[in-house]
């Protein structure tokens, strides 16, 4: 599967935007994979039903990533709760091959990935599937992903249940980029130590 290069604009949801950035600030110190402890973007709150917390094995091969949440949108996309389970397990043999290079290209790359797939839903209106994986680490080992799923119709409403389990159709991949340019992130107004000011 390719993944083509990219920076933060290639993220279309505002939110995933808004997460991404408070990873960036953290990745900017010192280039590194930051600790899940650090990360505290604003409105964390309001996100976490779209959320999926995970922990990596990523010394196993292939690495294993294990569900840690339950209540997410995602258990409803799936029809059941995976807290506790192996994420290939979860998803099931047909859609592994589709879900799980993503995962496996973040953990490689220790950057974040985005993922485009569209999908009908049970009434076969189109359904966009945005998928925005950030990594986290511990002494250079990727320990944590913490994904963040939105689901987009431009009909307006769409029936979620089942939404991935629902029909015969797979998901049809559209995009997968790692964002692996312009890894930092400025507040609006504010000036870096780094910049150069210059005055007449």
């Amino acid at each position: 599967m390719e993944f083509q290069s990219a920076n933060s604009s290639i993220v279309k949801s505002i939110r995933q935007r808004d997460l991404l950035n408070a990873w960036l600030r953290l990745y900017a110190r010192d280039q590194s994979t930051p600790r899940a402890a650090e990360y505290e973007p604003e409105r964390l709150q309001e996100e976490e039903l779209d959320l999926v917390h995970y922990t990596v094995e990523a010394e196993r091969q292939p690495p294993r990533l294990t569900i840690q949440s339950e209540g997410t949108r995602m258990a409803h996309a799936y029809g059941h709760t995976g807290k506790g389970r192996a994420l290939d397990d979860y998803i099931g043999p047909r859609l592994a091959p589709i879900v799980m290079p993503a995962y496996y290209a973040c953990i490689a790359r220790g950057l974040p990935v985005y993922t485009i797939a569209h999908i009908d839903d049970i009434y076969g209106r189109l359904v966009a599937y945005e998928r925005l994986l950030l990594p986290f680490g511990e002494d250079g080992h990727i320990t944590r992903i913490i994904a963040s799923l939105k689901t987009i119709c431009e009909d307006g409403h769409f029936e979620i249940k089942n939404l991935m389990r629902g029909g015969d159709k797979l998901p049809v991949p559209k995009l997968h980029a790692v964002i692996d340019r312009d890894l930092f992130h400025r507040t609006p107004g504010r000036i870096t130590p780094a910049d150069v000011l210059e005055f007449d």
